[in-house]
């Protein structure tokens, strides 16, 4: 009895791949180490309304560059496990040109910087909005 071999249908998904690549593409360490910086990132919190981006624009998380539908849906990432990845991937410093000729043996060798960071600070209390059923809801008496 011999073996029937697999008949490929397609003849390849290389255009497909590439879309898929592009499509879920985020931010580069280097690029969020940009908004990171405290005149960037205050930009980034305090953002206007932006109806076609998720939650209005008004829930950002600036250490993975994602938008949030609400404050709940925000505070949820700050635990999850991609998130503090990425606060562990920040920790060092970007590369510069500078390390890069060290590497290649102009210079002497520098052990890369480490830094404390810290995940966003929440909003108060005070500052949460209240869910749509509590706001919109009229008592008629």
């Amino acid at each position: 009895m011999t073996r029937q071999r697999r008949k490929k249908m397609h003849f390849g998904d290389t255009h497909l791949k590439k879309k898929w690549r592009t499509k879920r593409r985020t931010k580069d360490l280097d690029e969020i180490n940009e908004d990171i910086k405290p005149e960037n990132c205050e930009k980034l919190l305090n953002q206007e309304v932006d109806y076609d981006k998720p939650g209005s624009a008004q829930h950002y998380c600036v250490h993975c560059a994602r938008y949030f539908i609400s404050q709940n849906a925000l505070q949820d990432h700050f635990r999850t496990k991609t998130h503090k990845r990425r606060l562990k991937a920040l920790e060092t410093e970007p590369y510069t040109i500078e390390e890069s000729e060290r590497a290649a043996g102009i210079g002497s060798w520098v052990q890369p910087v480490k830094r404390k960071i810290e995940t966003q600070k929440p909003l108060k209390p005070e500052d949460t909005v209240e869910p749509t059923e509590k706001r919109a809801r009229i008592d008629i008496d």
